[in-house]
């Protein structure tokens, strides 16, 4: 599958995305001092411009208000709305002539007054001050201030200057907040690429990484095409392997079946010699070993098979009836615990061929009882089929006794071992299941096989 080319890479998302939203953050820190040196030096309303004006003309006019006994007088005003207004005189010195102790906001405000060169108004806590308003009495310059003793509107971004530490917080919160949806954003694609990749691993051949994360332009939707087209390769390889174990099973059947015809026209004209016999032994046996290889075949490439939703004791009822008579010929007692109300959806032949090779292994090796029993959960089933034999003392051969043509060391002989695939057949029912399958020791002797399957 062709790789598409695109400038649109990891590297350049991964630096665009962390320098836009570091930038982000600092822009929004640094903006806040720039709204509040706007609003600091918003201004002078027209009213309060008038108020001033008006003040400093009395003055003006009456240069004697400017003594010191008389300037209490009209440090205190009230406007037409009723908002009582304190007036402040200050010289060209910046002494505030009617007042012996002026407030810290007031000397804070002169000064950033005399910073914008021209008549503001700012807003402090409970406070608004204004002003100044300059004007000259006999050669002298003088400046008015207002103040506005009541509370007053805040704008919003000024919570956040006079809490440094909760606006620092909230900043490294929203940085995280970004970073991580942009992490999820890339994080997104590779989580469905290894959800893909532990399906494929687990035998699941169609599974495909999705058409979004595919289409990506960057190197995550080029390696989801990779991924994609090694899986095709992959399935196309195995299902041609399948098909040619089934092809070459089926081939073989035809000398096999001659040969047998050959046999028993040499048995009908009287050929019959212990040699003949021990060809016909060996030709039943092959005959056997390629039906079991077709099995294999027909099960991993699950041919003809749909799932269906049934009981699981209705759809093993057969196959537990052989195992419970197999095991009274043999002397030996199977113990059946399958509620009949469980349900789930499964491939009836498969299953049904992978408990029933389950069985007979286990009876063949029981000392004298095999039990099977099932239990659920929300989400799976497990069946257990539990017997009292020696086991399987080598830990190794409790993972490898799943492969095809492996046996034993204690099932060499082909009487007790067969071929080794009859356990390769039920690995290849539970895998098509999407289930799992594994073998342990009991104790203090035994062997389990655990089937879990999804519901």
């Amino acid at each position: 599958m062709p790789i598409r080319k695109s400038p649109n890479n990891i590297f350049v998302k991964l630096l665009l995305g962390f320098w836009l939203c570091s930038s982000l953050i600092i822009a929004l820190i640094g903006l806040l001092p720039l709204l509040q040196q706007n609003h600091d030096q918003s201004e002078l309303p027209p009213h309060l411009e008038r108020l001033l004006s008006k003040i400093a003309h009395k003055i003006i006019e009456s240069p004697q208000l400017l003594q010191p006994e008389r300037l209490k007088r009209f440090s205190r005003f009230k406007e037409r709305d009723g908002r009582p207004v304190r007036l402040y005189l200050v010289d060209e010195n910046s002494h505030v002539l009617n007042s012996h102790k002026p407030s810290r906001a007031l000397r804070r405000f002169m000064l950033l007054a005399d910073e914008a060169g021209k008549p503001i108004k700012h807003q402090f806590r409970d406070e608004l001050l204004f002003g100044p308003y300059e004007f000259t009495v006999k050669g002298k310059q003088y400046a008015l201030y207002g103040r506005l003793p009541e509370h007053h509107p805040r704008p919003w971004f000024f919570f956040f200057i006079d809490n440094k530490l909760l606006t620092l917080s909230i900043a490294i919160l929203l940085s995280g907040l970004l970073c991580g949806l942009f992490a999820w954003h890339l994080g997104k694609p590779l989580r469905s690429l290894k959800s893909s990749a532990d399906e494929l691993a687990k035998g699941d051949l169609s599974s495909r990484v999705d058409n979004a994360t595919a289409k990506r332009n960057d190197e995550i939707g080029q390696l989801a095409q990779a991924f994609n087209g090694m899986a095709d390769s992959v399935e196309d390889m195995v299902n041609s392997q399948q098909r040619l174990i089934s092809d070459i099973s089926h081939e073989l059947r035809t000398p096999l079946t001659r040969l047998k015809l050959s046999l028993a026209l040499s048995r009908k004209k009287g050929q019959q010699t212990p040699e003949m016999e021990r060809i016909e032994y060996e030709a039943d046996q092959l005959e056997k070993m390629i039906a079991e290889l077709l099995e294999l075949s027909r099960v991993k490439l699950n041919a003809n098979e749909s799932k269906r939703h049934l009981e699981l004791a209705e759809a093993l009822n057969q196959v537990l009836d052989d195992a419970d008579f197999e095991a009274q010929q043999q002397n030996k007692y199977l113990h059946i615990d399958i509620d009949e109300s469980i349900q789930l959806p499964i491939y009836p032949r498969p299953l049904t061929r992978a408990v029933e090779n389950l069985l007979r292994n286990a009876i063949r090796y029981a000392s004298s009882q095999v039990t099977i029993q099932a239990s659920t959960s929300a989400q799976s089933l497990k069946l257990e089929i539990i017997d009292d034999g020696p086991g399987i003392p080598d830990a190794a051969d409790l993972e490898a006794i799943f492969k095809p043509f492996y046996r034993p060391q204690s099932a060499r002989d082909r009487e007790s071992g067969g071929w080794g695939l009859g356990l390769a057949i039920a690995e290849a029912a539970i895998t098509a299941h999407q289930g799992k399958i594994k073998a342990d020791n009991c104790q203090p002797n035994g062997l389990r096989v655990t089937i879990t399957l999804p519901r």
